[in-house]
């Protein structure tokens, strides 16, 4: 059987980082999509019955972390990318923050809908520069064109991202110390 490619799919070909590039291949459609035609429990919905999981080793599925979420609890929600990549060995997150970070930014606009968040942080990995900077730049360029902030794609749905660069531990990315 061939190997469909997700993720990586447009790898190799030029600017895969830019907005222009991410814009022409489809992309921010689908949070488009999400932020101005679905309600939180209908993406939450929509995940599950992709088997969209997560890319951590035990492969949770996204939908179910979704659903644990108590959207009806006042208080802010912040939704937090950890990119850290600390765990030995691995190498799953650092093409996708340096080749397509546009990827990640409207995944967690889709995210911050699912569960009602208005604040989004990543956490890159210390060592990680040009991935840190690629994401800076991907989400500078989403605020420059009014993907992000106070009115996302023109939908009226606010939600904010903020970049945090690690300290080079592996107890850093954790998810509580991270948190913390």
């Amino acid at each position: 059987m061939p190997e469909t490619k997700v993720l990586t799919k447009h790898r190799g070909e030029k600017d895969t980082h830019t907005l222009a590039h991410y814009e022409s291949v489809g992309g921010y459609k689908a949070a488009k999509k999400a932020l101005s035609s679905m309600d939180g429990d209908a993406l939450i919905e929509e995940v599950k019955k992709s088997g969209l999981r997560g890319r951590g080793g035990a492969g949770f599925p996204t939908g179910m972390k979704w659903s644990f979420i108590n959207k009806k609890n006042p208080k802010p929600k912040y939704l937090v990318c950890n990119a850290d990549e600390g765990e030995p060995g691995t190498f799953k997150d650092r093409v996708l923050l340096e080749e397509f970070p546009h990827m990640m930014v409207e995944g967690m606009i889709i995210a911050a809908k699912a569960i009602d968040s208005h604040q989004g942080y990543i956490y890159i990995r210390g060592e990680y520069h040009l991935s840190c900077d690629r994401v800076q730049a991907a989400i500078d360029e989403a605020y420059a064109k009014g993907i992000l902030g106070k009115n996302c794609l023109g939908t009226g749905y606010a939600f904010d991202i903020a970049v945090y660069q690690g300290a080079g531990a592996y107890i850093c990315g954790e998810e509580t110390a991270l948190i913390n």
